[in-house]
């Protein structure tokens, strides 16, 4: 795996500060006062059902010949895919709607940005 693409929510009225949920919630897997619980289970039938024709390898890690590979990791806060260099851009931009559908933006760590300026927070 290659790249990371990470999701979550703020808590209404909060500060943000996208590095330290970065580096704590997605990259530590600790729980941050800031962030909200995410409807887990429905966001991973959802992935499930948009990427049924995929071989999934285990209940996190989906593989398709062509469109390349990703596994997710989740905390009940975030969302993070792992994705292989190989991985379309189709692909990516599906697990980019799919999270926004929950309210959650994109955080590119590789280039340090949140794309969250169509949210309320």
């Amino acid at each position: 795996m290659s790249m990371d693409l990470d999701f979550w929510k703020y808590k209404k009225g909060v500060s943000h500060d996208d590095k330290h949920v970065y580096e704590s919630a997605c990259c530590d897997g600790d729980i941050v006062e800031s962030v909200e619980d995410l409807p887990i289970d429905a966001i991973q039938q959802k992935i499930a059902e948009v990427f049924s024709d995929w071989t999934q390898l285990d209940t996190n890690h989906y593989l398709k010949e062509g469109e390349g590979e990703f596994e997710i990791f989740t905390t009940k806060q975030i969302v993070r895919f792992d994705c292989s260099y190989k991985t379309s851009h189709e692909t990516l931009n599906q697990l980019i709607n799919i999270m926004n559908e929950f309210g959650c933006p994109l955080y590119d760590p590789q280039v340090s940005t949140r794309f969250d300026t169509w949210t309320e927070n």
